[in-house]
């Protein structure tokens, strides 16, 4: 039997061994706490600036700029509440996408119990937002605008930096969860106009429980967890030393390495659309078909479901998605794919395939071979399909 075959990592990527190795170290000898003043600290405190240089590298920020936190979930609470709260005088008004990630969706409906205004901006088909129904949601009440650069499930990219021109027109602060595009694709936070942007170091090959927020410098933002003066005393607690220099270390891998990675995924993905579409029957893509993540791949299956075929593929040492990770098992359909006018029924039949600079050109090839028979053989057992 072969090895693993990781169709799936968005939800999970194993960091690279660059990576590992520069994280031993602080798992072992050097385990000063950053915060001291003798020298033991001050090395480990180097180390965590060194890091802060590399992800504002990746992004194009100032390293002052850049706030460590510990999930992309913490890093998205943080911009909408720390803005919220620290711009409550000037008004009560928040717009969002309705494909946002739930660490989005969540924290918005978490202040509209404290009295704030949201208003959630439809999409397309593609699951693309409208930049002028952003423009004619805004009121003189809004204090903050919140749009993921790329969706997590159907991989469509926005049209943030017309977004943020919008913005700034308006003297309103604009948050991006880019959670999936930084490592990923070019991100740059001056191009996209942002104040605000999320990111996390597991998408691009760093340790999981590593993240951050790029705060343009003169951003009015409280924090979310109060105590210590630690990152600049906008986030409390001693820091997570191996998880920033681990997705330090990723952030510079990245840089160096982005558009041959691009190419590698770009063509696995390609050769899965074009073989499932060819091969398979009632398939349809869900996403913008050319601006779309260079790992995405999701299609719903008429007729089954798909945790049945994550089953069969599992059996084969494949692995893949249902859906985001943070939904997956919530046995209901994707709010994501019923925003872009996809049926209960097709979402519920959806697979998120998301490859790799891991995964190979026989991977593909391997569930490919795989993947017709799966589907034929749970459309024989369905009492939806009668052809």
């Amino acid at each position: 039997m072969h090895k693993l075959i990781n169709f799936d990592h968005a939800a999970a990527t194993q960091p690279l061994p660059e990576v590992v190795e520069s994280m031993k170290p602080y798992l072992s000898e050097l385990f000063g706490n950053p915060s001291s003043m003798y020298a033991e600290g001050q090395v480990v405190k180097e180390a965590i600036e060194n890091a802060r240089q590399q992800v504002a590298a990746l992004i194009g920020s100032s390293p002052d700029e850049i706030v460590f936190t510990a999930s992309g979930s913490e890093s998205n609470n943080f911009a909408l509440k720390g803005v919220a709260f620290a711009n409550r005088k000037k008004g009560n008004h928040i717009i969002v996408s309705a494909i946002e990630h739930f660490s989005v969706l969540q924290a918005v409906k978490s202040l509209q119990r404290l009295g704030y205004e949201v208003t959630e901006i439809p999409v397309d088909s593609d699951g693309l937002v409208d930049p002028d129904d952003v423009k004619k949601a805004i009121t003189e009440k809004t204090t903050l605008i919140s749009v993921m650069h790329a969706n997590h499930e159907i991989g469509t990219i926005e049209p943030i930096d017309k977004i943020g021109k919008i913005a700034v027109e308006h003297d309103i602060l604009f948050h991006t969860d880019a959670v999936q595009t930084t490592g990923t694709i070019p991100v740059n936070v001056g191009a996209l106009n942002v104040d605000l942007l999320s990111f996390a170091g597991a998408p691009f090959y760093g340790p999981k429980g590593s993240a951050g927020l790029f705060i343009k410098k003169g951003t009015r933002i409280n924090p979310l967890i109060d105590g210590g003066i630690q990152e600049g005393g906008l986030r409390a607690g001693t820091e997570n030393v191996m998880g920033i220099v681990g997705m330090g270390k990723a952030a510079e891998l990245a840089v160096r390495e982005l558009q041959s990675r691009m190419n590698h995924v770009t063509f696995l993905r390609d050769r899965l659309i074009a073989s499932i579409e060819s091969q398979i029957d009632d398939v349809h893509l869900h996403g913008h078909r050319e601006l779309r993540l260079p790992n995405n791949v999701n299609f719903g299956f008429e007729y089954i479901e798909g945790e049945s075929i994550l089953l069969f593929l599992g059996t084969s040492k494949i692995v893949a998605s249902s859906g985001s990770a943070c939904t997956s098992r919530a046995l209901k359909a994707s709010h994501v794919l019923l925003a872009i006018g996809v049926s209960p029924a097709v979402a519920n039949g959806t697979i998120l395939f998301t490859p790799g600079i891991d995964n190979a050109a026989e991977d593909v090839e391997l569930l490919i071979e795989k993947l017709p028979a799966i589907v034929s053989r749970l459309r024989s057992m369905s009492p939806l399909y009668n052809k």
